[in-house]
């Protein structure tokens, strides 16, 4: 049913396809009638001939504007996801056992594969005339499949591209990955039926006209010509949306129903690590990768970093370990042993998730260089923890914040504890006070609000400020405009990303990056809560011992003893958002970190 569901949808696309192309035709067609009448000597007269100049022009101008609109549908490049293309002889384990599931599918093979750095896979058209000839192995439909399938049609177009997410290559096994790509090899049956993919093709060049037509930088005349055949591709696409998205649904029914056969019990397995891949990967990049893309370091084993996370979180879940097939999967042999080169495949899907979401450069370079997990902690960590604390010290030496009375010089943590500890309303009401006509401060060491009487927050620490957000004391305000300021300039720096290098590199926008956005902007006190737990260890390391350390779920932390510090994060947020400075007091003499003494920066 889901098959011809799927073909009938498709039908309706083309009819509205033929609907608007007879509507174009409709006036050339009077024309011709008209010119026709009166070359035979029956529609003669002043009238006749009048309506036949306004007809022909009318069809002239409708033929004009109809064949701009099929030319930019036809030769518009449809969006198509940037992915990492895997050729045969660098994956012949894979290609097999693709090849083998289509034959146990009975639907034709895809025409090649490629990686994309999520958890995800799906099937991906890519014979539109704009992305030049099909890719070579392209299969169709062998004789005496289904008519649902193209069965014997010499015409059947060639199967799509085959795209896999890279973390399940290296969580799942062999067995697992075959059962999740089962339904998904499945959909190349419908997708080589004539009428289906015709109806694909059409709404994908419906859908890239209306992304030329809403590109900036062109000219007066192109806008309004563009913005005409944007106008018309949008029309189309409304008449089109219910029945492709009838026909997409009928697509997926049918794949599912042929797949049931095809490792039904390991499906079901196979489908709790596609969640468990999804979540070990999402917190992968928020939490681990993230921070090293903003200083311009990229994770080069991204993938790798999934296993070692979910082995991780088997070890600390009780209840995975009580269960012991978590542990006994492993000992299978994974599905990143059909690579001939993981390594190098796992590499370049980091690089490309560092550009999908974060925006970085396509290639490597002095500002943006690859890291190895063992080098994290030293190279990242500790490197961020001081840049964050040298960018602190400067915002309090912006703001005039002086050194405790009896204190040593330079960069001290007492120096931080001593300006935070104090509550954070009475922070906030001194940036109301011009500088100018400020009181004197009282004496520096006197009370617990030394040198609290700063110089007032600019403009642009203020513009920076979100209005939802409680007001924020001068340090929190002019440290949420000292990032903003080094975010930019590290984007103006960078320019308009380059290519991607690649055989997808023009068939995506390089504009539009970061795709997906990890995470919305950090607050003022967000941001000054991070720089104050920096500043902690960057004293903790210098004082007392202790080491930078990378926990594969939580991302940076800091090692005493050899074993992470978990209960360092309360403290830093009572001192911040209470002024409450006690508890971190109590924290730093347990751990035997002398606040006094200067720490080294970046």
């Amino acid at each position: 049913m889901g098959a011809q569901s799927a073909r009938a949808r498709a039908l309706a696309v083309l009819r509205i396809r033929s609907r608007a192309t007879a509507i174009a035709l409709l006036p050339a067609a009077a024309s011709v009638v008209l010119l026709a009448g009166g070359t035979t000597g029956h529609l003669t007269g002043g009238g006749w001939d009048v309506a036949r100049v306004v007809v022909s022009a009318i069809a002239l101008v409708v033929l004009i504007a109809a064949a701009a609109v099929a030319l930019v549908v036809a030769r518009a490049r449809p969006a198509v996801s940037p992915t990492i293309p895997i050729a045969e002889k660098t994956a012949p384990d894979l290609y097999r056992l693709v090849r083998d599931l289509a034959d146990r599918l009975d639907v034709p093979a895809p025409s090649a594969i490629a990686l994309t750095p999520d958890c995800d896979s799906w099937l991906e058209d890519r014979t539109h005339p704009a992305h030049g000839p099909p890719a070579r192995g392209a299969q169709s439909a062998a004789p005496g499949r289904s008519a649902a399938d193209g069965a014997g049609d010499p015409k059947a177009p060639a199967a799509p591209v085959l795209v896999i997410g890279s973390p399940f290559l290296w969580w799942m096994r062999v067995g697992e990955l075959r059962a999740v790509l089962a339904p998904v090899v499945a959909g190349t049956g419908p997708s080589a039926h004539p009428d289906i993919a015709a109806a694909r093709r059409f709404i994908r060049g419906l859908d890239a006209a209306v992304a030329v037509s809403s590109a900036d930088g062109r000219g007066p005349v192109a806008r309004v010509v563009l913005g005409g055949i944007g106008r018309v591709a949008r029309l189309l696409l409304t008449g089109c949306r219910v029945h492709a998205a009838e026909m997409e649904r009928g697509v997926a029914a049918a794949a599912a129903e042929r797949a049931q056969a095809v490792d039904y019990g390991l499906r079901i397995v196979a489908q709790e690590q596609v969640g468990l891949a999804y979540a070990g990967w999402d917190r992968l990049l928020t939490r681990v990768a993230l921070p090293a893309w903003r200083m311009g370091r990229w994770p080069a084993r991204l993938d790798a970093g999934v296993v070692a996370a979910l082995t991780e979180l088997s070890r600390r879940d009780r209840l995975a370990a009580q269960n012991g097939t978590f542990a006994a999967r492993l000992g299978e042999r994974p599905a990143c042993d059909l690579l001939e080169e993981p390594g190098t495949v796992d590499e370049a899907a980091s690089l490309l998730a560092a550009r999908l979401f974060h925006g970085g450069p396509a290639e490597r370079g002095p500002d943006w260089a690859p890291v190895d997990w063992q080098e994290y902690p030293e190279e990242v960590v500790d490197r961020k923890w001081r840049m964050d604390a040298a960018r602190l010290h400067r915002v309090l030496d912006t703001l005039g914040v002086r050194v405790p009375s009896g204190g040593a010089e330079g960069p001290t943590l007492a120096r931080v504890l001593d300006h935070l500890a104090v509550a954070p309303e009475e922070r906030a009401a001194s940036e109301h006070t011009p500088q100018d006509s400020a009181p004197d401060p009282d004496p520096a060491g006197s009370g617990p609000g030394a040198g609290l009487e700063v110089a007032a927050p600019s403009a642009e620490a203020l513009d920076v400020v979100d209005p939802d957000e409680p007001p924020l004391d001068p340090l929190s305000a002019t440290l949420a405009a000292e990032v903003a300021r080094e975010e930019s300039a590290r984007s103006a720096e960078a320019g308009p990303p380059a290519g991607q290098g690649g055989p997808d590199g023009a068939l995506w926008d390089e504009g539009a990056l970061p795709l997906f956005p990890l995470q919305p902007p950090r607050t003022g006190r967000e941001l000054l809560a991070d720089h104050v737990t920096a500043m902690v260890c960057c004293a903790a390391v210098d004082t007392a011992g202790a080491a930078p350390g990378l926990d594969w779920l939580d991302g940076p932390s800091l090692l005493v003893d050899g074993e992470r510090t978990a209960d360092l994060t309360p403290r830093v947020l009572s001192l911040v958002e209470d002024g409450d400075v006690e508890p971190l007091k109590d924290w730093l003499t347990r751990r035997g970190v002398r606040a006094e003494k200067p720490v080294r920066l970046v």
